[in-house]
């Protein structure tokens, strides 16, 4: 992911699948269902970093790091997902 838009929109698609609501994520991690919201829409210029992990909790997600312009072959690929 490379902009605001594209995280937002894939919390929310996580979101769906766990079949909550943004008022029940946003109370559990200490948010307004409204700053959720605009998350999700990619609307929100900054976003603290704890409310971000909180969220991400909340979702059963971590935050990762990668290369950017790092791309292995697919058997290592498969066996980076295996080890994760």
């Amino acid at each position: 992911m490379k902009t605001l838009e594209e995280l937002g929109a894939a919390l929310a698609v996580r979101r769906k699948e766990l079949g909550l609501k943004q008022r029940t994520v946003a109370k559990r991690a200490g948010l307004s269902p409204e700053s959720l919201s605009r998350l999700e829409r990619g609307q929100l210029a900054e976003f603290g970093a704890r409310k971000l992990l909180a969220v991400l909790a909340v979702l059963g997600l971590d935050l990762q790091f990668a290369q950017e312009g790092f791309s292995g072959s697919l058997d290592e690929l498969r066996r980076e997902r295996a080890e994760s």
